[in-house]
């Protein structure tokens, strides 16, 4: 298990969600499946790492292009 723990705990299912979207992408999801996350070799890890970071600023891109100045002033 992760030592890490998100700032907002509310969305730990989400990232959950994500990882195994992205690790379905990766075709890395039978894998994980057969050997579970803790038996993952770091190359498999860090690219669905890798990957969900990239899906992640890609949202918050879209986000700000969405909400312009609004989301500076909250």
């Amino acid at each position: 298990m992760s030592r890490n723990t998100p700032e907002v705990p509310e969305s730990e299912s989400q990232l959950d969600k994500l990882k195994w979207e992205v690790a379905e992408e990766l075709q890395l999801d039978d894998d994980i499946e057969d050997k579970g996350f803790a038996n993952m070799t770091t190359r498999e890890v860090g690219q669905i790492g890798g990957n969900m970071v990239k899906k992640m600023i890609n949202f918050a891109e879209k986000e700000m292009a969405d909400q312009g100045s609004e989301i500076m002033n909250d």
